[in-house]
């Protein structure tokens, strides 16, 4: 491309001198006609026109043959000397026009050697031979300057080819190193810029960058995976919405140029409905013009937050259990004894209706209270478990058919099972699985107080990881408060009338010593969904021994 653009330029100032020569000419004829040997004159500028349009054919095919470019330069030489010789040779004032082939060539040494040689030779004709050259209507001997003249002329043209050639082969030389340098640095900058984007498409948080405006600049790849926003969808628009930054951090963002950082956690909603936990740093950016932006950095924390949530509910559950175990028989035996003493007074003593009434309160809040503690102990000293292989299916079924006849259920109340046609193998003490069944249930129940759908399903997941069985509980009832789930599993923590608040905090024992998780998801007004995760390859008989020890 760079030596098509030189000779493209060479052909411009080509056209450009032959027409000055043209219009030169043509003053001269019209102000001293017989001047110049016109036919000759104007065969030569038509010649040159005709070379050019030649040039420019062939322009495309310059690089592949250089043979072309020799020819250009050579025949170049060639017309201008005719130009000189049918203008006076050594008298001529158009000597310099060899200085453009020579200014242009490919190998300005060479171009110099070959006009030298046809300046020589015309000049040395022109005093060895005139004859020879009268033809043409150059001057005869009379006409020409002393050799002496002759002589300091072409010195001084000579000299001017080779010095033209030696800075026009330097300033070549200067001009592509200069560009073979520009060209490496270029390279340099989009190796380093293509480096940048990798890293920067590499990392694992999210980045994303904003003019003052808060108009997206750039989003790399793992904004758009925690996000599920496209970069291009991303890029263009205000950060405040893309992020979903709540009002508090909105009015705080023109503070970052004082404060310089600001960190906070919030809630993000992505595509498909689900709401994900970010953990957001922003602070200010200063663009290498000067102006100025922001910069945010963001992490999908959800599994993080979970991790903490369980962690702390494992410190409540473990104080609770060191506390149960102190104080479970002290209440449980003075229990036992004054329900037995009263049941005989019950029977022994002559009793109105009103006493007799009194005494049936006082036995059946005692045996509830001897529930709540069984249920305690059961939550606080797990005993070990019967493992056995039993299909999930039979125990969701055998669950809706107790719930089904169970007081709890009234007539608005629809009990559905979701169960595969294949059977749901899984290694567990079945007791127990009931119990996370039926606990789950009866709590859905409770929350549809008018009525309403309870769905129980049972699967293998595949799209999570490879062995693992879920347990769904749906319901379309009241729903939690977001503030209130972190709470639910904890033990005396029951919002429904008559309950001891302890069917969660055992689920979540049960379903942590089989090394399971539970995700509960609610929204007030619509309901809940309960996903119990338990891994198909388990030690829950390990699990359950050293509880118990």
């Amino acid at each position: 491309m760079e030596l098509r653009s030189r000779l493209f330029t060479l052909i411009a100032a080509r056209v450009i001198v032959t027409t000055a020569l043209l219009g030169s000419a043509v003053l001269v004829e019209l102000n001293s006609p017989g001047t110049l040997p016109v036919d000759h004159f104007f065969f030569l500028i038509g010649f040159t026109y005709a070379l050019s349009i030649f040039y420019l054919a062939t322009l495309r095919l310059a690089e592949r043959h250089p043979a072309l470019v020799d020819l250009q330069f050579t025949a170049d030489a060639i017309v201008v000397s005719a130009f000189i010789l049918l203008t006076g040779g050594i008298t001529s004032y158009f000597s310099s026009l060899y200085l453009l082939p020579i200014r242009f060539g490919r190998g300005a040494l060479q171009v110099a050697a070959l006009s030298a040689i046809l300046y020589l030779s015309l000049v040395s004709a022109q005093y060895l031979a005139p004859d020879v050259l009268f033809a043409l209507q150059v001057g005869g001997a009379a006409d020409l300057p002393a050799v002496r003249f002759a002589q300091y002329t072409v010195g001084i043209n000579l000299f001017g080819f080779i010095a033209v050639a030696l800075l026009s082969g330097s300033l070549a030389e200067s001009l592509r190193s200069a560009g073979a340098k520009l060209e490496d640095v270029s390279h340099q900058i989009e190796d380093l810029r293509a480096f940048n984007e990798y890293v920067i498409d590499s990392l694992l948080s999210g980045l994303v960058s904003a003019d003052a405006e808060g108009r997206v600049l750039t989003f790399n790849r793992a904004a758009s995976a925690i996000t599920g926003l496209p970069a291009q969808q991303a890029i263009g628009n205000d950060v405040r919405d893309v992020l979903q930054l709540p009002a508090p951090i909105r009015q705080r963002l023109p503070a970052l140029v004082e404060t310089r950082s600001l960190r906070a956690d919030i809630a993000y909603r992505v595509g498909d409905g689900r709401t994900i936990d970010i953990g957001l740093t922003a602070t200010t950016l200063a663009f290498p013009d000067g102006r100025s932006g922001y910069l945010f950095t963001f992490q999908d924390v959800t599994v993080i937050k979970r991790l903490e949530r369980d962690a702390r509910l494992q410190q409540r559950l473990a104080a609770v259990g060191e506390m149960a175990a102190g104080i479970a028989h002290e209440i449980r035996n003075p229990l036992a004894s004054m329900s037995g003493s009263i049941q005989l007074l019950r029977e022994e003593l002559p009793l109105s209706d009103e006493q007799a009434q009194l005494m049936d309160i006082v036995l059946r809040e005692s045996e509830r209270l001897n529930q709540t503690i069984g249920s305690f102990l059961a939550y606080a000293r797990p005993q070990k478990s019967a493992v056995s292989r039993l299909d999930l299916r039979q125990v969701v079924h055998d669950t809706a058919l107790l719930l089904r006849n169970s007081s709890d259920v009234r007539d608005t109340h629809i009990i559905d099972v979701d169960v595969p046609g294949e059977p749901v193998w899984y290694e567990a003490d079945e007791n127990q699985i009931r119990q996370i069944v039926w606990n789950l249930a009866t709590n859905g129940l409770r929350a549809m107080g008018e009525g309403g759908r309870l769905l129980l399903t049972v699967c293998c997941e595949k799209a999570g990881p490879p062995g693992q069985v879920l347990l769904t509980v749906e319901d379309r009832g009241c729903g939690i408060a977001a503030e209130e789930l972190d709470g639910i599993f904890q033990p005396f923590r029951s919002s429904f009338e008559r309950g001891t608040g302890l069917g969660l905090a055992i689920v979540h024992r049960i379903v942590t010593d089989y090394g399971g998780t539970i995700e509960v998801s609610s929204t007030v007004g619509s309901g809940t969904s309960v996903r119990v995760r338990l891994p198909i390859h388990t030690t829950a008989g390990e699990s359950r021994t050293q509880a118990a020890v």
